[in-house]
C-alpha cells in the first residue's frame, strides 16, 4: 500500500515539478481566484479513478493519512501565477498581491490584467488582515518602561521626565532617587540617570540637546520639535516634524496626525488619513488613540468592535476605558465574565507601574 501511495501521490504533483513555463492540464489554474471548484473538479475527474482501481479509497479519505484535495488545490496556487498560471521556478519568482496574501503573480503585468477579478476578494482579506493587526493586544504601552528601574511607565505624563540629552522617559522614582544621589555625594552638576549627560539646566540648552537628538534621526526629539512649532503657530512646519517622527515609528506623532487630518489646522482635512494614523497610534500601544477608536465604532453602532478597542486601552491601564467598559456592561454590550477580565487587567497594568520609589516621589511633589 505505501507504494500505491506514493504512485498516486506522483501522479498529482509531478506536473508542478517538471520545468515548464505553464501548468499542465491537471493543474492549471483559471484566471478566477475562485479557482477551487474547477480545480478540484478536473483532479476528481482524473485522479480519483486512480486511486479508486490502486484499491485505497480508504486510506485516500483517511486525512490523518493522506493529502485531500483542498490542500493540494492551496498548494498549487502558492506555486502558480494567479493570472497566467505560469509555475514558480529557478528563473521565475513569484510574488504576492500587494495588498492581500490570497494570490501570487510572476509579474507587474499579469497583476494589473488580474486586478478587477482579484479586486473584490482582495479587499475583503486587507481588510480581515487589518483587522487581526489593529486588535492584537499590545505588549505594553506606547511608552513602554523606564530604562532605570524596569518597570512600565505611567501612562500620566506628570509622572515620568523626558531627558533632552537622550530623549528617554525616566519615571519620577528614578528621577527622584538621581536626584538623592547627587546631593549625598555634594554634586554642584546634576547628570542624567541614563546617559549620565549633564543635566539641562535652562530652556536654551535643552533645545540644543533636542537639536543635536534631531541630527541623528531620534523620533522622539523630532516630534517634540514638532510640538514646539505648533505651540509657537507654525502647524506647516510641525506637520512636516510630525510627519518625519510618525514615519519613524513614533505613535504619538501618529496620535497628532490623526488630530491634524480631522480638522485641528496646518493641513486639508482628510478624514481617512486621520483614520489611518489614529489606527497606526493604536497598533503602538497608545491607549487614548484606542480609546478615541472605541468611541468613533460606538457612535457608528458597532458595539462589538467599540468594546473590543476599550478592552485592550483598559488592559494598558487606560482609566477612561473602564469607565466606558461600565457602561457596555450596564446596557448588556459585554458579558460579565469579559468585564470581570477586564477589570482584573486593568488593575493589574496600574499595579505594574507602582513602586515605593515613585511613592515617595509622588508624595514629595504633592507637599506645599
Amino acid at each position: 500500500m505505501p507504494a500505491k501511495k506514493a504512485f498516486v501521490l506522483f501522479l498529482v504533483l509531478i506536473p508542478t515539478c517538471i520545468k515548464s513555463c505553464r501548468v499542465p492540464p491537471l493543474l492549471h489554474l483559471p484566471t478566477s481566484t475562485k479557482y477551487s471548484t474547477s480545480l478540484l473538479d478536473e483532479i476528481e475527474e482524473v485522479v480519483l479513478p486512480i486511486i479508486a482501481s490502486l484499491g485505497c479509497n480508504d486510506d485516500y479519505n483517511n486525512t490523518q493519512t493522506t493529502m485531500s484535495t483542498d490542500n493540494i488545490a492551496v498548494g498549487a496556487a502558492d506555486m502558480c501565477c494567479a493570472s497566467c498560471g505560469i509555475a514558480e521556478l529557478d528563473d521565475i519568482k513569484l510574488m504576492d498581491c500587494d495588498d492581500c496574501d490570497l494570490v501570487r503573480y510572476c509579474s507587474d503585468q499579469c497583476q494589473q490584467d488580474h486586478g478587477t477579478e482579484h479586486e473584490h476578494a482582495c479587499k475583503k482579506r486587507a481588510a480581515e488582515l487589518r483587522d487581526e493587526k489593529l486588535f492584537k493586544q499590545p505588549e505594553s504601552s506606547h511608552r513602554g518602561d523606564c530604562p532605570i528601574c524596569f518597570l512600565p511607565l505611567p501612562l500620566d505624563h506628570q509622572k515620568f521626565v523626558m531627558q533632552s540629552c537622550c530623549s528617554k522617559l525616566i519615571c519620577i522614582g528614578c528621577e527622584y532617587a538621581n536626584n538623592l544621589v547627587c546631593e549625598r555625594e555634594a554634586r554642584m552638576q546634576q547628570a542624567c540617570p541614563f546617559c549620565r549627560h549633564p543635566t539641562a539646566t535652562t530652556l536654551e540648552e535643552s533645545n540644543k540637546n533636542k537639536m543635536r537628538r534631531l541630527e541623528k534621526n531620534d523620533p522622539v526629539a523630532i516630534r517634540e520639535i514638532g510640538t514646539k512649532q505648533y505651540s509657537n503657530g507654525d502647524h506647516e512646519r510641525a506637520f512636516e516634524y510630525w510627519t518625519k517622527a510618525a514615519e519613524l515609528g513614533d505613535a504619538v506623532a501618529h496620535f497628532k496626525l490623526s488630530i491634524m487630518y480631522r480638522g485641528a489646522g496646518g493641513v486639508e482635512k482628510d478624514e481617512k488619513k486621520g483614520w489611518y494614523h489614529l489606527e497606526e497610534a493604536a497598533i503602538a500601544g497608545h491607549p487614548t488613540a484606542r480609546y478615541n477608536l472605541g468611541c468613533y465604532e460606538e457612535r457608528n453602532c458597532r458595539y462589538d468592535r467599540a468594546v473590543m478597542h476599550w478592552i485592550i486601552a483598559a488592559n494598558l491601564g487606560h482609566d477612561g476605558s473602564i469607565q466606558a467598559l461600565k457602561k457596555c456592561y450596564k446596557h448588556g454590550d459585554i458579558s460579565k465574565e469579559d468585564f470581570a477580565a477586564a477589570l482584573r487587567a486593568h488593575q493589574a497594568a496600574v499595579d505594574a507601574a507602582k513602586s515605593p520609589q515613585r511613592d515617595a516621589a509622588e508624595a514629595l511633589i504633592a507637599a506645599p
